[in-house]
């Protein structure tokens, strides 16, 4: 437990110390975001903000989780390996994605082509990777059975073995997609994003700790309501090194923002948030937990799927809060507003989570 408290103060200590550092580099070398001509007009005052404020997330959070494990004398675990592996995998290629754009002062980064592929092959190396190694009760990081708050009777495996890994990575891709882009589309407003995902990953800390106290792995809490999941503190560690780093970084973040995330920040979130799901086995409570972005990517699928059917939009423009902002909602009131909305979801899928222990 002292390494939950641990890898959160020190991630947050370096993302707040850490940032400012970051941003004279980034202002030294003019490396500035390029705001996209189809966006709301008060955004172009924010050009030249600098971005890839995703580095400090990541680095921030890798140190946290480090000093965590070296202070308490732990050893990593797979399950906190393939979360941190995903998360900074992801962060490459939206850190590409970031450079590109900035070097070439252009709205576009790396073309779809090569983003997914990208996507693809860091996705598809964590998918296969989390259904190897089984621990001493042979529990592997990942389960080939679909997870609400725990695995369900739905086994992607019941044709075999190999057809069990094939839906797996299939099932696995396209929720660290959904995810990464959730995260992406929601990065629109000066911290919304980052205070959006430090509340969704706070919630991941509590449901790991939980998880670990009623694991099914230790012979004095087991019960007929313990818990698969194969490393759950150590999961928690990760989520609270990753909601220390964005605590650190909101401060700067915070409107009027210093710097954006960015790229490498949103898919990097995405990809951690994704990887939580799948190995504490809440897949789909995590779109509960996580529901403002899953709003957030209705709202973005409802304007493009009316608009091409009709002709006609629903929103003045998407994503939703963009269609706040041409509303004449104030930009921090936004945020605020939708802070509160994703704590309420958040408040739920805890809820559910505890009442589903409770009722059993």
């Amino acid at each position: 437990m002292r390494a939950v408290l641990i890898s959160g103060g020190i991630a947050m200590l370096v993302a707040l110390l850490g940032t400012p550092l970051f941003i004279r580099f980034l202002v030294k070398r003019q490396y500035g975001q390029f705001i996209r001509q189809d966006g709301p007009t008060a955004h172009f005052t924010k050009r030249g903000t600098p971005t890839m404020g995703g580095v400090v997330i990541i680095g921030a959070t890798l140190v946290g989780w480090l000093c965590g494990l070296v202070l308490t004398g732990t050893t990593p675990s797979a399950s906190a390996l393939l979360a941190l592996f995903l998360m900074t995998g992801l962060g490459v290629v939206g850190f590409l994605d970031d450079f590109i754009k900035i070097s070439r002062q252009r709205s576009l980064g790396l073309s779809p082509l090569w983003k997914i592929v990208g996507q693809g092959i860091v996705g598809v190396t964590f998918s296969v990777l989390a259904l190897q190694f089984p621990n001493e009760q042979f529990r592997t990081p990942a389960s080939t059975r679909i997870s609400f708050i725990r695995d369900t009777n739905i086994d992607l495996a019941f044709a075999g073995t190999t057809v069990g890994l094939i839906l797996f990575v299939v099932w696995a891709n396209f929720l660290i997609t959904a995810w990464s882009n959730a995260v992406n589309l929601t990065d629109g407003l000066d911290g919304l994003a980052t205070g959006v995902s430090l509340i969704v990953f706070g919630a991941y800390v509590l449901v790991g700790v939980w998880q670990f106290n009623q694991t099914c792995q230790s012979v004095l809490t087991a019960g007929p309501r313990c818990y698969e999941t194969r490393d759950p503190l150590d999961l928690a560690v990760v989520a609270a090194a990753i909601t220390g780093a964005l605590f650190g970084f909101l401060w700067w973040n915070a409107s009027p923002a210093k710097i954006f995330m960015g790229d490498t920040g949103s898919l990097a979130l995405g990809g951690a948030l994704a990887a939580l799901t799948i190995l504490t086995r809440t897949e789909i409570l995590g779109a509960i937990i996580g529901g403002l972005f899953v709003l957030i990517v209705l709202s973005d699928v409802i304007q493009i799927g009316f608009f091409k059917m009709t002709g006609k939009r629903v929103f003045k423009m998407a994503p939703l809060h963009h269609h706040f902002e041409l509303s004449g909602w104030g930009e921090v009131t936004i945020v605020i507003r939708f802070w509160i909305i994703a704590g309420l979801f958040v408040a739920l899928g805890v809820g559910i989570f505890y009442a589903e222990w409770v009722a059993g």
